[in-house]
């Protein structure tokens, strides 16, 4: 199964995977981003290990002999176990992505994927278990760069004039980054709005945004849309 955790400080990860292959190449790049790990073959070993350990975060396969994901991710929930769930699957359809969302998944990522985009969702969710503090005013990505408190956003060192709606939501954003944020969800936060809206303004402000800060605004590298969802900063 794998070490226990060891380095203070390190994010520990556990790996739920039954293919071998799969299973090497997750924490092989895992642990060469400096990370630590532990890697399981089922959901029974994975609920065994939790027992007796902690970890940051989990990487979860979707399908698994005996107990499937969705239904160790269900487990775990039902416990009140809060660590962030990045669930692995081979299935397309959107239904299968949005009941893994629903049992209490944070994310979800189809087979065959990139390793890079991989361990930008792994960082971006154990950004999420690392405390820092709501006045952290900065951040960057790519050649962007946000000061909330100034309300100023610079490109290659040159500042994007946002309008006063377009700030708000990328604020929102930063403050959630990682996180899977709903259309409702922006709509009531940033925008006020009731439960029952429905408009297409999220997306034309989404669109907006990456005009401004996206290298390639079609194909978004940050702001991403998570199909069924709603959408997700990656930084």
């Amino acid at each position: 199964m794998g070490a226990p955790p060891s380095a203070a400080g390190v994010p520990h990860v556990l790996v739920v995977e039954d293919e071998p292959d799969m299973r090497m190449l997750l924490s092989d790049n895992l642990e060469f981003e400096g990370y630590e790990v532990t890697n399981v073959q089922s959901a029974e070993d994975a609920l065994t290990w939790l027992e007796r350990h902690t970890c940051a975060l989990v990487i979860l396969d979707l399908m698994l002999p005996g107990m499937s994901g969705i239904e160790l991710c269900g487990r775990l929930r039902a416990q009140g176990m809060r660590l962030p769930i990045l669930m692995l699957t081979a299935r397309a359809q959107e239904s299968d992505r949005v009941f893994g969302l629903d049992v209490g998944a944070d994310d979800y990522i189809t087979k065959p994927f990139g390793v890079a985009e991989f361990l930008a969702r792994v960082r971006a969710h154990l950004r999420r278990t690392t405390p820092r503090a709501e006045s952290s005013e900065e951040i960057a990505f790519g050649d962007v760069k946000v000061h909330i408190r100034r309300r100023l956003v610079t490109r290659r060192d040159r500042r994007i004039r946002l309008s006063t709606r377009e700030f708000e939501l990328l604020r929102y954003l930063v403050a959630h980054r990682g996180e899977v944020v709903s259309r409702e969800q922006l709509l009531r936060d940033v925008w006020g709005y009731g439960d029952q809206a429905v408009t297409r303004t999220v997306d034309n402000y989404i669109a907006k945004l990456r005009s401004h800060l996206e290298p390639r605004p079609h194909d978004p590298k940050y702001i991403v849309t998570v199909h069924g969802s709603g959408y997700q900063l990656l930084v």
